[in-house]
């Protein structure tokens, strides 16, 4: 009995063969690479699918286009915080861009853009600190020392000499005023600047010095008085005054100016920093009218004959108007030269509005204009509209500057950047 096996059936027809690849190994399916890579099986003209992929994923990438300037040139990321603080970015708009306050959004933009150019290793300075800090105290000495020594040599040499005096020492003492104010705390950069404001800044202290210097004695013969010769010594005294004072403005900007950077390194956020700016600022201010106290009576010592008559000027308002000149200036060192320029601007119309008065009241019928101001310089003297006028304006430049100076826009640039290495010193 034989036992049939049953034989395998024909294979399907139907069924493709797979061509083998040339290395033997069968091709891998579609199938599996699309279960594979799953990111090229989606379909790539859906309507969802293109705008999930083009959805704002990275909320900084635009905040770091629209500002890559300032990224790349930036020393610091406190440079940044400073400049997206002065382009309206505050720490409610750090917060829609997932960023607690502005300095953590400025430091993940200092890391992600890339540096356009290193900046160059600090030269070491041929002297040590003691030498340069010396030097700079010299220089900020210097106008006042040739300012008192001028004097002292008009009053104490003849008449045929004074005019050679006068004239060599007002050149000396104009040529180190430049060089205090060109270099140091009190030089002022190029922000902000044009060429209107670099020559009404001039005009505008050129106008408040000469009114210093002969403003009373010509208000007092526009009202009608009779002042008599001038006298130079008030004028004298006024100019050492103000010449001295050098030596206290640039000690107190640089002391601002140090301190306020160590408190933006510091701060974690805008509010903290200016919490922190604004007795600073009040502080500075305040040293410095502190310091002219002092000046009066060493200006006196120069003279040989005290100023006397109505026409001496007061220490307020000597005062005043170093009060007006060091925040006009302190604004100025910090971007702020518009409202430099319109505080002592307002002085100066405030004074020339006086002279204006006094002048119209001689007019026919125009005594009763004049009436107020005659009423005010016979019952406290001619002194009071300068001091009035250059006071008014220092407190209105004092109020806005303690606002202003406790911003951190206000400490950005080249010029109040200090080495880390060497954090006491002040920026040059």
């Amino acid at each position: 009995m034989s036992m049939s096996h049953p034989s395998p059936g024909p294979a399907p027809r139907d069924t493709p063969r797979t061509p083998a690849s040339p290395g033997g190994r069968p091709p891998r399916s579609r199938a599996l690479l699309a279960a594979r890579r799953p990111d090229e099986a989606a379909p790539r003209d859906g309507a969802a699918g293109g705008q999930a992929r083009r959805g704002p994923v990275d909320p900084v990438r635009g905040l770091m286009h629209r500002h890559r300037e300032l990224c790349a040139r930036a020393v610091d990321p406190l440079e940044i915080a400073a400049g997206l603080e002065a382009h309206g970015v505050t720490d409610r708009t750090a917060a829609r861009f997932r960023h607690r306050d502005v300095f953590s959004l400025a430091e993940e933009l200092y890391a992600r853009v890339p540096r356009a150019e290193e900046p160059a290793p600090p030269v070491p300075a041929p002297t040590g600190t003691a030498g340069r800090r010396m030097a700079r105290g010299a220089l900020w000495l210097l106008p006042g020392a040739l300012c008192a020594a001028t004097v002292y040599g008009l009053f104490s040499t003849e008449a045929a000499v004074r005019i050679a005096v006068a004239a060599v020492g007002a050149v000396l003492v104009a040529v180190a005023l430049w060089r205090c104010l060109c270099r140091g705390p009190l030089r002022v950069g190029g922000r902000g600047s044009t060429r209107r404001a670099r020559l009404a800044g001039p005009l505008c202290a050129g106008w408040l010095l000469s009114y210093a210097a002969c403003g009373d004695w010509l208000l007092i013969g526009g009202q009608g008085g009779t002042p008599g010769p001038y006298d130079a010594a008030p004028a004298a005294e006024a100019a050492v005054v103000l010449a001295l004072a050098v030596a206290p403005a640039a000690w107190c900007a640089r002391w601002f100016a140090v301190r306020a950077r160590r408190r933006l390194a510091a701060s974690r956020g805008l509010e903290e920093f200016a919490a922190g700016a604004r007795p600073l600022c009040a502080g500075a201010v305040a040293a410095f009218l502190l310091g002219l106290v002092p000046l009066v009576p060493a200006a006196r010592l120069t003279l040989s004959e005290p100023p006397q008559g109505p026409v001496a000027t007061p220490e307020v308002a000597v005062a005043a108007l170093g009060g007006l000149f060091f925040l006009a200036r302190l604004l100025a060192v910090h971007g702020f030269r518009r409202a430099a320029l319109i505080g002592t601007a307002a002085a100066c119309a405030a004074e020339a509005a006086a002279l204006a008065t006094a002048l119209a009241a001689r007019l026919p019928g125009g005594v009763p204009l004049g009436e107020p101001l005659a009423r005010l310089i016979a019952a406290h003297g001619a002194a009071t509209v300068p001091a009035a006028a250059c006071g008014a304006a220092a407190l209105a430049l004092g109020t806005y500057a303690v606002g202003a100076l406790s911003r951190a826009s206000a400490h950005s640039g080249p010029r109040t950047h200090h080495t880390p290495t060497a954090p006491c010193e002040a920026p040059q």
